[in-house]
């Protein structure tokens, strides 16, 4: 029997862009001394071993149309039905989207009993990939995939699933951080350390969730002027609060309640509709609640979690962040308490027992982006280590 373990090194949580780094492991346990005596050939010998990433489409066929195969997909089906091949892809949904190039890891290995071995895996991953996500009407999955073969046997795959998030934009950044390097270099002068595109990544995020843009919207129906709200900035990373403010103080409309809730718009691209009336589909998350009768000014605390997936957008699909605030409005005026003569009286007032009302709805876009891959982590319930029996 051999062992295969594989963990990947720096966590599960990668931005794209990021180079990831596996440890695997081949163990051959060690023999009882007595079946030991009695075994002429007890070393385990490995053919080859080999690794590779690769993204996994699988779309919701009723909702979602894919593009024709390519050859190059035709022709790595076909592969995928030997047993002695390495196809990493072979007995998944779906289709590839993304696929790096295999990498030999060792080739016949031969390891006696309580013997082991360690190899690295390295590989980067493109900063314009699409990132892990779980919508639904499309799924992007990733995953590291170790391929071997015992001498004389078939090939074993141990699949390793990652999770990728990614900035959108990211690629164009690299791109031009790096024409500086096409400017004539001086001999004489330190050469500055160029940026890896996490460090690249981290620094444009930090950019654009810092900087203030306040914004203030006067919400009104065709009654008159509802509320009026401030946001301080639209864009926002995971796990940050959305922070905002209500004023009713000049209101010309009673505003007996509202709820905000964050929600993702996932839109499929109109080549891959079904139909093309076909709408997008909208999931909440985090919702903010309040009866605001009779109050002049709120505040609104919204968390963003962890788990969700930034903005983004591929050729297949387009995943937008939106806030939707429904208010709920009188359609009479309601008297609040009145100020007593004196400071030191009470005055009891009640709500009245029914009210007729209106409901009114208005989406306010937003921008997620990611944060540092240790953040997510927190978020993520992932096996660390991953072992396949030979």
């Amino acid at each position: 029997m051999v062992e295969v373990r594989a963990q990947v090194l720096g966590g599960l949580v990668h931005l794209a862009g990021d180079t990831v780094q596996v440890c695997i492991t081949i163990t051959v346990p060690s023999l009882d001394p007595a079946l030991r005596a009695q075994s002429s050939d007890v070393c385990e010998v490995l053919a080859w071993g080999s690794a590779q990433i690769h993204c996994q489409c699988s779309v919701n066929e009723h909702r979602v149309h894919l593009p024709a195969s390519n050859p190059k997909q035709a022709e790595e089906r076909v592969v995928a039905n030997a047993d002695t091949s390495f196809a990493p892809h072979r007995g998944e949904r779906g289709h590839v989207v993304l696929s790096t190039k295999p990498k030999i890891l060792f080739c016949d290995l031969q390891l006696l009993p309580g013997e082991s071995r360690s190899f690295v895996y390295k590989e980067t991953l493109p900063c314009d990939a699409p990132p892990t996500y779980r919508g639904q009407l499309l799924k992007y999955a990733y995953k590291i995939t170790i391929g071997t073969q015992r001498l004389g046997g078939p090939t074993k795959l141990l699949r390793v699933p990652i999770r990728v998030i990614v900035l959108q934009g990211l690629s164009e950044a690299c791109i031009y951080s790096e024409s500086g390097d096409l400017a004539p270099s001086n001999p004489f002068l330190h050469t500055p350390h160029r940026d890896t595109p996490r460090h690249t990544a981290l620094q444009i995020i930090q950019n654009v969730s810092t900087r203030k843009n306040v914004s203030q919207y006067n919400i009104t129906n065709t009654r008159g002027k509802v509320v009026r709200f401030c946001i301080y900035k639209t864009s926002f990373r995971l796990g940050e609060d959305i922070v905002a403010t209500f004023d009713f103080s000049s209101a010309e409309v009673t505003c007996v309640q509202y709820s905000v809730t964050l929600q993702s718009e996932e839109i499929i691209a109109e080549s891959c509709r079904h139909r093309p009336s076909q709408k997008p589909m909208l999931v909440p998350y985090s919702k903010a609640h309040e009866v605001c009768l009779n109050l002049s000014h709120t505040h609104l605390l919204l968390p963003i979690p962890l788990h969700v997936t930034p903005t983004f957008t591929t050729d297949l699909v387009s995943l937008q962040w939106q806030l939707h605030f429904e208010f709920v409005t009188s359609t009479t005026e309601v008297k609040g308490p009145s100020l007593p003569p004196n400071e030191k009286e009470e005055i009891e007032w009640r709500a009245p027992s029914s009210l007729d009302i209106e409901t009114m709805v208005w989406d306010l876009p937003i921008t997620i982006l990611p944060t540092t891959p240790s953040q997510v982590a927190q978020a993520v319930c992932m096996p660390a280590q991953h072992t396949l029996l030979l």
